[in-house]
Order: structure tokens, then sequence, then C-alpha cells
């Protein structure tokens, strides 16, 4: 490989130069058919996704937003409410929230996993929040808001700890969504169950995208719930069209949020190659672990015991993030940042009321966190010199080998 050879920090074309004739064979299927909206393709992937997530309902959307805002709405949300979440995410998972008509509270995250930190999420029901006497409802005790739904981020492809999560929201009768549009496949050791749970399959239901740079990524925009409760499918399917329980017969007002049949299809073909280029994900995250060792100035993910992450990103930290990025650009290794502005900081976001301070772990990691490139075609050399790089940046000395 020429050291010269630009190293992207993501490889869109491959797949579907890999994967091109049997997509082109999905698109003369929908033109032929003239089957644009609904229809076959995408009931066959949502049993094959719902199987895939271990999870008996699947129901097909228009993006990963609409999963997360739908399933709010049919778990019984309601406007004014307050939904949980954590200020270290993409702004799609607050949109969700507020377009539901719900509050948005944040709860910082752990400082290594960089998912929700059970422990911010107990202080927070237990010392912010109270049971009312004469309703029985928790309240926010600044807002008097109904605290009833809690959004925990399956980050970079990584589960939160759900055992304690669920935990706190059983107890305190929390809806929980699983907000896991980064995380298809990522498996959580259950010990309150004893077994593996997969993203999606845990909470009352599992928010999924399918934006193209997802790990399963459709053409354009797509998205999807998970759910073991039948009801809730139901509510969802009404929900993503215009509240229909059958053509022209309105139960409710709803959204235009359905699944195109085209993206249907590219997803139950690419779907069939998702196992394989997960194991490939976690190869090259292993790859980066073994190569970097205990560098010091570079922290590198971790994976606690119980988890199973896919890798939708890998990221790592050190202290001159700007200077890193640039040292990588000079040498023809693109990277990105996930994410640079916590959302309590985000201008959207300022009449919400939060300070510099509030989310301590958020505001210090986020101007040191680095997106490497990873992707399921990353070649070892191509992970050697990245790693050299970085380690050359931190003033330590390159590999003698390319692993």
């Amino acid at each position: 490989m020429s050291s010269n050879e630009k190293i992207p920090f993501l490889d869109l074309v491959t797949p579907h130069v890999e994967l091109e004739s049997e997509l082109l064979a999905i698109c003369r299927q929908v033109f032929r058919s003239a089957g644009f909206i609904g229809g076959p393709l995408v009931e066959e992937f949502e049993r094959e996704f719902a199987k895939y997530c271990d999870t008996p309902h699947c129901v097909g959307l228009a993006s990963g937003t609409d999963a997360v805002r739908f399933a709010l709405m049919a778990a019984g949300v309601q406007q004014g409410d307050t939904v949980i979440t954590v200020p270290h995410t993409f702004i799609a998972t607050t949109e969700a929230i507020s377009q539901a008509g719900a509050h948005i509270a944040f709860i910082d995250i752990d400082e290594r996993t960089y998912n929700m930190d059970p422990a911010k999420l107990k202080h927070y029901l237990e010392r912010e929040c109270h049971v009312d006497s004469a309703s029985g409802k928790l309240l926010n005790n600044k807002t008097k808001s109904p605290v009833t739904a809690v959004v925990p981020v399956h980050l970079y492809g990584q589960c939160a700890d759900m055992d304690a999560i669920l935990e706190l929201a059983h107890r305190y009768k929390l809806i929980v969504v699983e907000d896991a549009c980064q995380a298809h496949g990522a498996e959580y050791f259950s010990k309150k169950e004893n077994r593996w749970r997969k993203a999606g399959s845990m909470g009352h239901v599992g928010a999924f995208s399918f934006y193209p740079g997802k790990n399963l990524g459709a053409c354009g925009e797509a998205g999807a719930v998970t759910t073991h409760d039948e009801e809730l499918a139901r509510k969802m399917r009404m929900i993503r069209d215009h509240g229909q329980a059958k053509k022209y017969y309105h139960d409710v007002e709803g959204y235009n949020g359905r699944l195109d049949s085209l993206q249907a299809g590219f997803l139950t073909v690419k779907l069939r190659h998702l196992a394989d280029w997960t194991r490939a994900r976690q190869e090259a995250a292993q790859r980066y672990h073994d190569l970097f060792g205990n560098a010091d100035g570079v922290i590198t993910p971790l994976t606690p015991e119980g988890s199973r992450p896919v890798y939708h990103l890998y990221v790592v930290r050190v202290q001159d993030r700007a200077g890193l990025q640039k040292h990588l650009a000079d040498a023809k290794i693109d990277t990105g940042i996930h994410y640079p502005v916590p959302l309590h900081q985000q201008k959207a976001y300022a009449h919400l009321g939060y300070k510099t301070g509030d989310f301590p772990v958020t505001e210090k990691i986020a101007p040191e966190i680095v997106s490497l490139p990873m992707f399921p075609q990353l070649r070892r050399e191509q992970q050697a010199r990245v790693v050299d790089k970085v380690l050359e940046f931190v003033g330590l000395p390159a590999l003698s080998r390319s692993n």
C-alpha cells in the first residue's frame, strides 16, 4: 500500500459495488410492480429484521428520528411529560422527544462507555423527582412535569447498562425506548436473565436508523422500531400512515412516516451480509486495540464485561484533538467527531436553562473525542498507518510491524 493512499473515514462505495446486481434487481422488481410504498418488500424486511433483533414485531419507518418519536407516542408519552436521555448523542434523539410533545431531561454519561450512567439516573429519580401522593405519578421537583420515559442511547455501537436502567424504570414505572440507531446487532449480557440480549429487544421499544452510514444502511433515509408488544406495533403502524386503521379511516391524527419499498428491498439484501460486516468491524476494532496497546496519551474504547459492541464508530480520546485531526489530515487520513458540542450547550436548547458544569463528564470528553476510520473493508495495513500517525502525534514510537 502506498503511504500516500488516502484512508477514508468510511467506505460506502465498495459494498454497493459488490452488491450492485442484487440491489439493481430490487430496483427492477419495484419498477415492474409499481409497488413503491408498503407491500411485500416492506413486510419481508420487517419479518427479517424482527427475527434478527430477537423480537416478534418490527415496523418499518421513514427515519430513525421517526422511530424514536413514534415509539414514545405509541407507548403513551403525553404532551408536557418529561423524558430522560443523555446530552452526548445526535440531536435526533432529543428532537424526537420534543416532537412527541415532551420535555427533555438530561442525565450525564459514564466516562469510559459514553453511555447513560445508571448511578446518575438513580440520583435524578431519587433526588430530583418525587412520587405525588394524590396521583401516584413521578413528578420532577421543579417543573412538576410527570416523568414518564427514559431513552438510553446505545452510542457508537455499544449497549448501555440495561439491567440497571430497566430495574430503575420498573421501579418508577418508566417507559423504556432504546435508541439503537448506532447499534444494529449489538449484544448485552443480562445478568438478571442470564442470557445475551440484542439491542432493541430489551426495552418496551427499540428504535433504529438506516441512514446510509449506519452499520445497516439504506440508500437513502429509513428507520424501524422493534418490540415484543403487539399493541404497540399496531399503534406505530397507524401513526406512520396518517393514523389510518384502514384506508381513509383515521383513528388518530398521525404522520407520514412510511418506509419506501425500494429502501426496504435494499435493506433486506444488505441484512444478509450484516453478520459478516459486523465480524469485520469487531476484528478491526480488536486490531486497533492491539496496535495501540496501552499507549500513553490515547484513550481507546472500553468494552465492559458482558458487552459485544458492533463498532459503528471507533472513538479515541486525546488532549489536542484539533492538532491530531490536522496531523492525520496531512497524512491523508480522514477522521470524524461524534459529537463536538453537548446537546445541553447547543443554541437550540438554550431555553432548557442548563449551564456549563451541569454534566461534567460529557463536557470533559466532548473536546477530546476523535472517530478513527472504521468500516468492514478497512485493511490491516491501513490501520497500522493510522495508529503510526496517532502515536507519532502523541510522541510515541511508531509501530515496528504492520499487523
